[in-house]
């Protein structure tokens, strides 16, 4: 019995909570975005409502989430996602999936929308990045021993901010925490490589993974230190690459 109680409580928590959200979603403007945006609902009662289900409902926002983003309602998308991180700040998933969507998938729909001025739709494009960003910036926050938040961030600002020398910083701080991918100090070296005024020490990183051994001389490496000895007119006697 206890648990279909728990069940009935969930499921009229969560229909309440769904009816008050969709009335804020409506009184938000379409294409009102930027980091600034809050959620048009008390957290504070928010909270009560949740009671000990906060976990749940979590999940069960995300899930809503998903659907918002089936449906490409991007403000509907962000209140969800702004809510779900709240209630669950110490799930990387949630943060990482929510600078996913603000960045990439909402971004690239605003450039791809034929209703609006090439202008507009670089500015729409614009906000929709900074939001992806202020979702990994704020799951960092919250989560600072987990190197899959910092990868997301340097690939945020390598591959849509074009930003080399904040995705090297991002890769290089993944790469010393516990569980990082293999890629993370290799991905910094290269990003710096095309940091204007970073060129030598880019150089002497890729020397030094190269030194390491097998493991580290990809083909990638390789053909980086090789364009590094050109660029930098390394002496012939001290290249590694011939």
């Amino acid at each position: 019995m206890k648990p279909v109680l728990a069940l009935i409580l969930i499921l009229a928590a969560f229909v309440s909570l769904k009816l008050k959200m969709e009335a804020a979603c409506d009184r938000i403007v379409p294409g009102a975005l930027s980091i600034d945006l809050r959620e048009q609902i008390g957290q504070s009662a928010f909270i009560a409502v949740l009671g000990g289900f906060r976990s749940v409902m979590a999940d069960l926002l995300f899930i809503d989430a998903y659907s918002a983003w089936e449906r490409t309602d991007w403000t509907y998308l962000l209140l969800r996602l702004r809510q779900a991180t709240e209630l669950q700040p110490r799930a990387i998933l949630f943060w990482e999936m929510a600078g996913w969507h603000m960045a990439w998938n909402a971004g690239t729909a605003a450039m791809e929308d034929d209703s609006k001025s090439p202008a507009a739709r670089r500015r729409l494009q614009h906000d929709y990045l900074e939001l992806g960003e202020d979702f990994l910036v704020r799951g960092i926050a919250y989560n600072p021993e987990k190197p899959q938040l910092y990868e997301a961030l340097a690939r945020l600002y390598r591959d849509k901010f074009h930003d080399h020398v904040r995705a090297a910083e991002n890769f290089e701080k993944a790469s010393r925490l516990p569980d990082h991918a293999s890629y993370d100090e290799r991905f910094s070296a290269y990003e710096l490589s095309y940091s204007e005024g970073r060129e030598r020490e880019a150089y002497d990183r890729l020397r030094a993974l190269y030194q390491r051994g097998e493991k580290q001389r990809l083909p990638r490496l390789l053909n980086q230190m090789r364009v590094m000895e050109e660029r930098l007119k390394i002496p012939a006697n001290e290249r590694i690459i011939p």
